[in-house]
C-alpha cells in the first residue's frame, strides 16, 4: 500500500507539471502569441517566427506528450484501485484528443509555418489554428475531468464499470463531434480569443450538468 501511494503521487506530480508546462503554453499561443502577430510588424514577425516560435512549440509538443504518458499510467492506478467514474473518463478522452491534436495536427502544419519543412504556409496556419482553437475549448473541461474524479459526486460519480450513463454518452459524443469539425471543420465562434473562451465555459457547463443530471 505504501508503494502504491508513492508511486501514485509520483506520478500525480508529475502529469500536473507536464499538464501547466503544456496548458500553460496553449493559453500563450491563443491568447498572446496569436494576437501579437495581428499587430506586430512585418520584421518582428517573421523574427519571432523564425526564432521564437520554434522554442515554444518544443516544450508545447514534449509537454503534451509527457502529460500524456504519465496521465495514461495515473489511469491504470485509478482502474487498479477504484475504477473510472465519468470525470476521469470524459477528462482522459479530451486529454488524448488534445495529444493527437498536438502532434498530428498543429506541430506538423507549425512546422510548414515556421519555414521548418516546405509546404502551403497559407494552407497549414488555418488547420494548426483549428487544432490549437479546439485544444483550447477542450481545456477547461479537461480539467474538471481531471479534478472531479471520485471527488465531485452526484451521477458522475458513480463507476462506469456499472454501465454509461445517458449523460456521459452525451458528453462523449459531443467531445468526438467536436474533434471531427477540429479536422474536417470550421473555426467558428472561435476565432477570437473572447468567442474559444466563451465556448470553452460553456461546453464545461454543458457536459457537467449532463454527467451530474442525466
Amino acid at each position: 500500500m505504501d508503494s502504491f501511494i508513492s508511486i501514485d503521487i509520483l506520478f500525480r506530480w508529475l502529469h500536473v507539471l507536464f499538464g501547466i508546462t503544456w496548458i500553460g503554453l496553449l493559453y500563450y499561443f491563443n491568447f498572446i502569441q496569436g494576437e501579437y502577430f495581428k499587430e506586430a510588424e512585418p520584421d518582428a514577425k517573421a523574427d519571432a517566427t523564425k526564432k521564437l516560435a520554434p522554442r515554444a512549440l518544443w516544450w508545447f509538443r514534449w509537454g503534451a506528450m509527457f502529460t500524456f504518458l504519465t496521465g495514461v499510467v495515473l489511469l491504470e492506478l485509478i482502474r487498479t484501485a477504484h475504477g473510472w467514474d465519468s470525470y476521469i473518463t470524459v477528462g482522459a478522452l479530451t486529454g488524448t484528443f488534445m495529444f493527437l491534436n498536438v502532434w498530428l495536427i498543429i506541430w506538423p502544419n507549425q512546422k510548414i509555418v515556421c519555414g521548418i519543412v516546405e509546404g502551403d504556409a497559407a494552407a497549414a496556419g488555418p488547420k494548426a489554428l483549428l487544432a490549437s482553437r479546439t485544444n483550447t475549448l477542450f481545456s477547461t473541461l479537461m480539467l474538471i475531468g481531471m479534478m472531479g474524479s471520485f471527488h465531485g459526486g452526484g451521477q458522475a460519480s458513480y463507476l462506469v464499470t456499472q454501465g454509461l450513463s445517458t449523460g456521459l454518452m452525451a458528453v462523449l459524443a459531443i467531445v468526438v463531434l467536436l474533434e471531427a469539425n477540429a479536422i474536417f471543420g470550421k473555426i467558428g465562434p472561435m476565432a477570437s480569443v473572447k468567442g474559444v473562451i466563451h465556448c470553452s465555459l460553456a461546453l464545461t457547463v454543458i457536459c457537467l450538468g449532463l454527467m451530474q443530471y442525466v
